[in-house]
């Protein structure tokens, strides 16, 4: 599925959006950000978790902390992240390129109060190297997500 799955949906539901495929990887936060010369809070990196009984993907900016004690409060339960087979069985994209579009079997997916702090956001699409560019407000209109307070941003230095 992966980058295919995420280029059907986006053809579907919002063919304006263009996948960027980088020649480097955009595995994680910081590789995706210096590729897409981009600070990393704009990276909207999707997190596949477990909440008792409930699978969940929480989409938050890329220098925000999942918050225990606020995802417990928001969904009911400690949350526990996916192992990367079950991350890849469940979304149909691989570790390093999860997202909430194309997903493999549908999800609840949050979009964290983070990411709001910006204009754009850089979701994966699919695979480690494809990325694409849209507002928060756009994604989680996307896919269907509840906004939600689950992370806390880093201390100013």
């Amino acid at each position: 599925m992966g980058i295919d799955a995420v280029r059907a949906f986006l053809e579907a539901r919002a063919p304006d959006i263009a996948i960027i495929d980088q020649a480097s990887s955009t595995a994680t936060v910081l590789e995706a950000a210096a590729a897409l010369g981009v600070a990393p809070g704009q990276i909207a990196k999707t997190l596949s978790l477990r909440v008792g009984d409930r699978v969940v993907l929480v989409v938050a900016s890329g220098n925000a902390r999942l918050d225990n004690r606020k995802v417990k409060v928001a969904l009911g339960g400690r949350p526990r992240m996916l192992a990367a087979d079950e991350v890849e069985r469940l979304t149909g994209h691989p570790v390093g390129g999860v997202c909430p579009f194309g997903l493999a079997e549908p999800l609840p997916i949050y979009c964290d109060l983070s990411l709001r702090q910006f204009a754009e956001v850089y979701p994966a699409a699919g695979s480690r190297t494809a990325s694409v560019r849209l507002s928060p407000d756009r994604l989680a209109e996307l896919v269907d997500a509840e906004w939600a307070d689950l992370c806390s941003l880093p201390s100013p230095v």
